[in-house]
């Protein structure tokens, strides 16, 4: 038994004692802690730092917008256009201008067919809709309006078009196949 050492008790025949922890060990403990308090008030506390699930998060959105960017009238482009505020409204603003005069000012149809109903004529897939206003029906008085608005017109058109489908507002009487 050394002298820094002495008995603190005694417990059936046991005899604890009260011994230093070796300064390794306290250096190792104190070390972790403060690296922790570090750690938890860099990246989490101040953000200056992005976090790897941040990192992650960038890598994914850029790999998306670079895959929308290759093909900006494939279905997913479309879509994530008509979820973005800002472009619904300006497809809103053109749908206005060049389209309500036949499809009516909220799309239930005039001279056009209802486009806030399930029917469809030519489908309702993003891309079957992006076909439609490019290249119209000049046989049933649809004009082509792709080479009139240009291709981001178009898109941003469609993107509307995609909010208000299923809205089933009163107007024109459905034509064409039911589309769940």
């Amino acid at each position: 038994m050394s002298q820094e050492s002495q008995i603190v008790h005694e417990y059936d025949g046991i005899k604890e004692e009260d011994n230093h922890l070796p300064n390794w060990w306290l250096f190792i403990l104190f070390a972790t802690i403060i690296f922790g308090f570090g750690y938890w008030f860099v990246f989490h506390t101040v953000g200056k730092v992005d976090t790897h699930e941040d990192v992650y998060r960038a890598e994914v959105a850029a790999l998306k917008k670079a895959r929308l960017e290759a093909n900006p009238t494939s279905d997913e482009a479309i879509i994530a256009l008509s979820r973005d505020p800002a472009m619904v409204d300006e497809g809103k603003k053109v749908f206005a201008s060049t389209c309500a005069s036949c499809h009516a000012a909220e799309g239930q149809g005039l001279v056009g067919p209802n486009l806030t109903d399930r029917h469809w004529l030519h489908g309702n897939k993003p891309a079957d809709l992006v076909r439609a206003v490019n290249e119209g029906f000049p046989e049933k008085g649809m004009p082509p309006w792709g080479s009139m608005l240009g291709p981001d017109k178009v898109r941003k058109v469609t993107a509307f078009l995609l909010t208000i489908e299923g809205r089933n507002l009163a107007g024109k009487e459905p034509q064409g196949d039911l589309v769940e």
